[in-house]
């Protein structure tokens, strides 16, 4: 027993020496955490280099952009070829993905040699053969009448432009062996964002934001990017790392000075450098007792399989004696042992090199994603990794030390390259299908220049006849006479109360004008209109507006101030004077009783004398539309038209008297409120009008109404935006085919989401959250689309808007028979103050269908509350005048 326990203590202290002497031998190699933080921030340095188009030239890490732009979801099926050329045989694959989400793959093979002549020869040649080897494939598959899509993997470097490089077979997608590892891993866990091989060469790739991928265009949605990584440090990054043993091995290579990273990493090479230490080793004393053996001298004899043999866990001991005895050498217990010190240190470095630039790789994916903590699975392949015994666990425990805020999986690849090469194609199928469907849809919100055409030139027609005596009572475009008469001169002063009513809220507000100075100050409070009050008689409604107007006064202190008031009401009315305003139908939500076809001022004035608190001397019933022209006016003489791009859409502008048949008397000018929010009710615009657009039309509280201010405001845009989301959901195009229920909520999808989502500083991961907050789990490529499709609606909604106004404008422009006009347009309204796009795209079809009118946009600022008071002191100017005649 004490023999043993003897023997136990030899060979441990023996294992000991042995250990500390190949550690002091070779510790170079030995690379502290310190030294791996320190090498991934190079390699996060160099990965920025690859990336940047001015400074990719000079990157040794490539950053090569694949353009696979998006990774399995479940939904692939279909039968697909797939190519694996990369060796000295090549591989052609028919591959069946299974259907309904069974994420089930099946393959047939068939391996095809490469002879050296053609491998040596031309590409021509190369390319000949494979296309005729593919075409002996398809003839004993029985497919040569079938025209399938193709995937090849081709396994070297290569700078591609496009995904398709189309030639007589429906080639889908070149792919990169890593990509396909990628792929294939994806379509299993679609966590998975990383591949990874280490086999006889080393390479990563990952899902990159396309954002920082400046060498190619697009900014929307992610793109793989093939890192090439073998060659990082052949700018002499990691000079300080590599050891006389790398130098050695790199000048013996094919290709001295290059893939640096990949000769202390690969499978191609880690046998080798154990070769060299070995040799160093001996011929310095340290093992076989001085003594060299031919075989030991000889390049490519000690090979990673080997290595890996030696370092298994139990007969590793004896692997070794065996293929030292194989090279020529009597290893002594002592030898056996320090030559699978050596195997542990090179193979372990290998893994600790590749955890550093892998966890590079998953720092910077979770800094794209702007999160604490990433969950991410890792797909590897590759010999190294698969038949080391220790490689894997060293990998994945350095790789969890080096971020510790990533919980990594890692997932082995199973026929990585030319399934993965199977799976792209199948996505880029699915991709350009579903591409397809989503630009059908799409497209029926694009509207030509001779559609844009059509709606000027019906707005136009549909302005004349609500003008006509005969016509008036046809026409969708009512074209109501405000009344108002003039436009402010700037001798306009006093105080005036101001009310304004278009919405949920109610403000009251006091407006005090200083004459000549141009100089308006306001003091106003808001109140909400509960929904039961919108939504309940008249006599109710009229008594919440007095309720609050008698709290403003008690507030402002001016409780029995006899001031002239403004009432802005923006709902469509038919006036017959300034201060008379008759309902013709609600709109925006409203639903009181009892109030169509009634004057709106009488029904004020029986409310305040139902209170009887106070007197008010109401002087006008204004429009908010009107308010605005009125406020921009106040500022700059050229302003004559005002229009409303917000919650509801309106346009007023000034009209020559003696075109308005309405009411009589032909000199000056009076404005008129065009309520255009009815145009198209005659179907005259039903061409250009969706099924999504008749959805929200049916849904809507005045259906078959307002059918022009449903395209263009902003009350429903979000609602267009929806039931689009909901029928690309349908179709299997969105959200995995999943409908939440928030998405079936009616008006859920807001029209500030719209303008959040197409912020140009936006990010994709923003808009990820957005559609969270709705309930909406969004990939990278949903939301890609929903950005797409709000912006197909806004874009339309703001070409339809910029159509009628060019109407309005020419109008114009020919009464007054001027060859060019110049003019100023008032505007209020959220969606043209807060949509990034409205504007501009707005302003752009204007100066396209109106090219002789010179229109500047002017924003308003508080139209409805300002303009009201405006109007007033005119009124009372204008009052004065006549009185004084």
């Amino acid at each position: 027993m004490f023999a043993v326990h003897l023997m136990a203590f030899y060979f441990t202290k023996l294992k000991e020496d042995q250990i500390k002497k190949v550690d002091r031998f070779l510790y170079h190699m030995r690379l502290s955490d310190d030294t791996l933080l320190d090498i991934m921030a190079r390699f996060q340095a160099e990965m920025q280099r690859g990336l940047g188009k001015d400074t990719n030239p000079t990157a040794s890490v490539k950053m090569l952009p694949t353009f696979v732009r998006a990774i399995p979801d479940g939904s692939e099926h279909g039968e697909f070829l797939s190519l694996d050329l990369g060796g000295s045989k090549f591989r052609v694959l028919k591959v069946q993905v299974s259907e309904e989400g069974k994420r089930n793959v099946q393959m047939e093979s068939q391996f095809y040699p490469t002879p050296n002549e053609i491998i040596r020869g031309n590409g021509s040649e190369l390319f000949d053969y494979v296309a005729d080897c593919l075409a002996d494939f398809m003839k004993t598959k029985g497919l040569k009448h079938k025209k399938l899509p193709l995937g090849l993997t081709f396994s070297f470097p290569c700078r591609q432009t496009k995904l398709e490089e189309d030639i007589d077979v429906d080639i889908l997608a070149l792919v990169n062996d890593t990509v396909g590892t990628m792929m294939t891993c994806a379509y299993d866990d679609p966590y998975c964002e990383v591949g990874v091989i280490i086999g006889t060469g080393t390479n990563a790739c990952y899902m990159e934001d396309m954002s920082n991928i400046d060498l190619v265009e697009g900014d929307e949605g992610r793109m793989c990017i093939n890192t090439e990584w073998g060659a990082f440090g052949d700018d002499g990054a990691l000079e300080d790392i590599r050891t006389e043993f790398d130098r050695e091995l790199d000048l013996g290579s094919l290709n001295p000075g290059k893939q640096l990273f990949e000769k202390m990493i690969s499978g191609l090479y880690v046998g080798e450098l154990v070769r060299i230490i070995l040799l160093k080793m001996a011929k310095v004393g340290l093992l076989f007792g001085g003594k060299k053996s031919s075989a030991l001298h000889t390049k490519g004899k000690i090979e990673t399989r080997h290595v890996a043999a030696m370092e298994k866990y139990k007969e590793g001991l004896a692997n070794t004696r065996e293929i030292l005895t194989d090279l020529g050498l009597e290893p002594s217990e002592a030898d056996c042992l320090s030559v699978q010190q050596v195997c542990t240190i090179v193979s372990f470095r290998s893994a600790n090199l590749c955890a550093a630039a892998l966890a590079a790789i998953l720092t910077r994916l979770r800094e794209n994603k702007k999160l604490v903590r990433l969950r991410t699975t890792v797909g590897v392949d590759g010999t190294l990794y698969k038949i080391h015994p220790q490689y894997p666990k060293r990998l994945h425990k350095v790789v969890r030390r080096l971020v510790p805020n990533c919980d990594v999986r890692f997932l082995l690849s199973e026929s990585g390259s030319t399934k993965g090469a199977a799976m792209v194609t199948a996505v880029a199928s699915r991709v350009q299908a579903q591409r397809r469907q989503i630009d059908k849809v799409l497209a029926l919100f694009r509207l030509t220049q001779e559609q844009l055409k059509g709606v000027q030139s019906k707005m136009r027609t549909e302005l004349e006849y609500g003008l006509k005596k005969d016509t008036h009572l046809l026409a969708t475009v009512k074209m109501l006479p405000t009344y108002v008469c003039g436009m402010p001169d700037g001798t306009e002063k006093g105080k005036f109360l101001a009310l304004d009513l278009g919405g949920t809220n109610f403000r009251v507000l006091l407006v005090k004008i200083r004459s000549g100075r141009k100089s308006v100050r306001m003091y106003n409070k808001i109140f909400a209109i509960p929904l039961e009050i919108m939504q309940g008689t008249g006599e109710e409604l009229f008594d919440h507006i007095v309720q609050c107007i008698a709290d403003f006064l008690d507030y402002m202190g001016l409780k029995g101030a006899q001031l002239p008031l403004g009432f802005t009401f923006s709902f469509p009315c038919r006036q017959t004077s300034i201060d008379k305003g008759i309902l013709i139908e609600w709109t925006k939500g409203f639903k009181a009783t009892d109030c169509e076809g009634e004057d709106v001022v009488d029904m004020l004035r029986e409310a305040i004398k139902r209170r009887n608190e106070f007197d008010l001397d109401i002087v006008a019933v204004v429009n908010d539309t009107v308010g605005t022209m009125m406020t921009c006016g106040y500022e700059d003489p050229n302003c004559e038209i005002g229009l409303i791009a917000g919650t509801g859409s309106n346009m007023c502008y000034m009209e020559e008297m003696k075109n308005i048949e309405l009411v009589e008397g032909d000199e000056g000018k009076m404005c008129i409120n065009t309520e255009w929010g009815g145009f198209g009710d005659n179907g005259c615009i039903d061409d250009i009008r969706t099924q999504y657009d008749r959805k929200v039309d049916e849904g809507s509280l005045n259906p078959g109404k307002q059918r022009y201010e449903k395209m263009t405001s902003g009350m429903y845009l979000g609602e267009i935006v929806r039931q689009i989301l909901i029928d690309l959901t349908k179709q299997g195009l969105l959200f995995r085919g999943q409908i939440s229920e928030r998405l079936r909520t009616r008006g859920i999808f807001e029209t500030k989401f719209l303008s959040q989502i197409e912020s140009d500083r936006l990010a994709l991961l923003q808009v990820r959250r957005i559609l969270q907050q709705l309930g909406l789990d969004s990939t990278c490529e949903d939301s890609i689309v929903v950005k797409e499709v709000c912006g197909a609606v806004s874009r339309r909604a703001a070409q339809l808007c910029g159509a009628g106004l060019a109407a309005v404008v020419e109008k114009r422009r020919e009464d007054q028979g001027l060859e060019y006009l110049k003019v100023t347009v008032g505007v209020d309204g959220t969606l043209y103050k807060l949509h990034p796009h409205f504007s501009r795209i707005l302003q752009e079809t204007v100066k396209e269908l109106a090219p002789r009118c010179d229109v500047t946009l002017m924003l308003s600022e508080d139209g409805s509350g300002k303009g009201a008071a405006l109007i007033t002191a005119v009124a009372k100017r204008l009052q004065q005048a006549q009185k004084e005649k």
